[in-house]
């Protein structure tokens, strides 16, 4: 099996990239940092003997992310995973960096899912991981661009879960909903979690055991949570959100 996976330098994207190896997967790692790509492909290489690709990309530019479809065809697995966050009030928070946060978390994600489910629905076989987040199924004030575009990640996996079985296609799709998860997340959004970080490796390790599932869903405490934010008014989730986001903003 071969597997792409954006956002591979860091957290979850590099930890898959590990699940993946030792299971005897050929890799396409894709991420800005050409040092970090180097560090895993020599770790890969020499613990698992993988076959590893390094791509150092922004695919906050649609022409790279079109660039990454040409260069690298017959993907088995498309992993979207590349994205970042912030926090702070929507007045007060960079316009260039939500803008930035949009075309990372939303636009590179769109483009790759559209060009690679194409091939993949004309040959029958394949499967696609988006990774949004808890954050999709709720409100996010203080973290609105953040919550909304992981909302766009879950919706659009769903909808094309949906035209997938009227099609009867044997294409795959599955949407990671993590909740705090302990990456390099923190530090780019400009947060620190009140509850207790989930590991990384344990994250994706969990997340690639489960691709037959659509929802991937660790841990139980999170699982509750997207339960029962379905029985909760949108307004009174805005509301707690909002007091627990405000006791994550560190700036």
């Amino acid at each position: 099996m071969k597997a792409l996976i954006t956002g591979a330098s860091s957290g979850i994207g590099r930890d898959m990239s590990r699940v993946l190896a030792e299971k005897g997967c050929d890799l396409v790692l894709v991420a800005r940092s050409k040092d970090k790509l180097e560090e895993i492909q020599d770790e890969l290489i020499t613990k698992y003997n993988s076959k590893v690709k390094i791509v150092e990309m922004d695919l906050s530019n649609i022409d790279n992310c079109k660039k990454l479809y040409e260069d690298n065809q017959d993907i088995d697995l498309l992993i979207n995973n590349a994205g970042f966050g912030d926090c702070g009030d929507f007045t007060k928070t960079s316009l260039d960096k939500e803008l930035n946060m949009i075309d990372t978390n939303i636009k590179a994600y769109h483009i790759l899912m559209k060009l690679y489910l194409t091939d993949m629905k004309k040959n029958d076989r394949g499967h696609i991981l988006n990774v949004a987040s808890i954050a999709g199924f709720m409100p996010g004030p203080l973290m609105a661009t953040y919550y909304a575009t992981k909302s766009y990640v879950v919706r659009l996996s769903e909808g094309v879960r949906e035209e997938l079985k009227k099609d009867k296609s044997n294409v795959k799709i599955s949407v990671l909903c993590p909740g705090p998860v302990d990456t390099n997340f923190n530090k780019v959004a400009n947060v620190r979690f009140s509850l207790k970080e989930a590991n990384s490796y344990d994250v994706a390790k969990y997340a690639i055991n489960h691709l037959n599932k659509f929802y991937i869903v660790p841990g139980i405490g999170v699982k509750i949570a997207r339960v029962g934010v379905r029985f909760i008014p949108t307004n009174l989730a805005a509301r707690f959100a909002y007091g627990a986001q405000k006791r994550k903003i560190t700036r």
